[in-house]
């Protein structure tokens, strides 16, 4: 009998990878395809066994004996063939469980990540606390805004500022800040000194990067104020950002 020939591997298109439903769909196709392959098998090894023991008489002359053998072959086989079925059936449903719930964890935290960056959920985690003095009125919105930059850049995941006002505003990836000192406006809101900054990130990176030499720390001390930076392990940025529709722009497909 002539082996069957193996399948090319397919070319290397360059697609994206498979989610883990389209995995386990795939994975149903391909069970589906041995199934059929089994029970083929099942049929050629009953034809098999006929041929063989069938050397000239039929199964109607053939002795009780060697029919019981033949009986119990193709039950052995039948046996190996439904423990082969039965493990693929078990593989097949282990990608579907590990699959989905892969997809689904990475959809969860990809979510959240992006929801954490827009600032439309709350967020809590190690960072610092920024407290911002500006008693002469000199830090204006070119200071602050280079210290939320240097956070950034620093890789906090998100922060907040609030003022002594109790206005608070979530920093978003569209957040703005104007004014000069003591009329500093963040995202329409105005704020008063002194300052309150939270960010979430590597509490020992966010710190160092701020008090590098000639950073945001000196910055603020020549504008006249003060800025002191607490490290914590647990912080919590809870002001939240309201997106406004799109105007123009629609999600791709």
């Amino acid at each position: 009998m002539t082996e069957p020939q193996q399948p090319r591997p397919a070319p290397d298109t360059g697609a994206t990878p498979e989610t883990g439903t389209a995995r386990a769909t795939r994975s149903q196709r391909v069970f589906l395809v041995l199934a059929a392959i089994l029970v083929v098998l099942l049929g050629a090894g009953i034809a098999t066994q006929v041929r063989t023991t069938d050397t000239g008489d039929d199964l109607d002359s053939a002795r009780p004996a060697d029919l019981l053998v033949l009986l119990d072959n193709l039950n052995r086989r039948e046996a190996a063939l439904r423990q082969e079925i039965t493990e693929l059936e078990r593989t097949l449903s282990s990608l579907e469980q590990e699959g989905s719930e892969a997809a689904l964890e990475e959809a969860r935290t990809r979510l959240y990540t992006l929801s954490a960056q827009l600032g439309t959920e709350p967020a809590t985690g190690p960072g610092v606390v920024l407290t911002v003095d500006d008693p002469r009125e000199g830090v204006g919105s070119e200071v602050l805004l280079d210290m939320i930059q240097e956070l950034r850049a620093a890789g906090a995941d998100t922060m907040q500022i609030a003022g002594a006002n109790g206005e608070t505003v979530r920093i978003g990836v569209d957040s703005w800040v104007t004014g000069p000192g003591g009329d500093i406006v963040v995202d329409d809101r105005r704020l008063d000194a002194p300052y309150t900054v939270t960010a979430i990130g590597d509490g020992p990176t966010l710190a160092a990067a701020l008090n590098i030499p000639g950073g945001v720390v000196d910055t603020v001390a020549r504008a006249g104020g003060s800025l002191s930076v607490e490290q914590s392990s647990q912080v919590e940025v809870s002001a939240l950002r309201e997106i406004e529709p799109r105007q123009y722009s629609q999600p791709g497909n």
